[in-house]
């Protein structure tokens, strides 16, 4: 299955490897690989993970705290949010994602 990110979703993402390589070096790597096997995870089972909204998903990320919020578009993912689950959980409940 076909996965797309969000513009914002991406900035996310490459904020938070850039947050977790300034941490310590080469950690922003490992949050990518683990980020990388939860969409794995997603394009394999889309309909296995947590249902947030009718039509929204998130799978968590194992090693860090972050879930992938995501939505099934026919034969394609679509990766809403980044989300760190320490923050306001429902921050990305406002994005254009049509």
């Amino acid at each position: 299955m076909k996965i797309r990110f969000l513009e914002i979703a991406q900035i996310e993402l490459d904020q938070a490897i850039d947050y977790y390589n300034y941490e310590s070096p080469g950690l922003g790597d490992d949050f990518l690989a683990e980020v990388l096997k939860t969409l794995d995870r997603i394009g394999e089972y889309p309909e296995a993970w947590h249902r947030l909204s009718q039509r929204t998903r998130r799978c968590k990320t194992r090693r860090f705290p972050y879930g992938i919020i995501y939505q099934i578009r026919g034969d394609e993912i679509m990766v809403v949010a980044v989300a760190n689950l320490h923050r306001r959980p429902d921050y990305w409940k406002k994005r254009n994602h049509k």
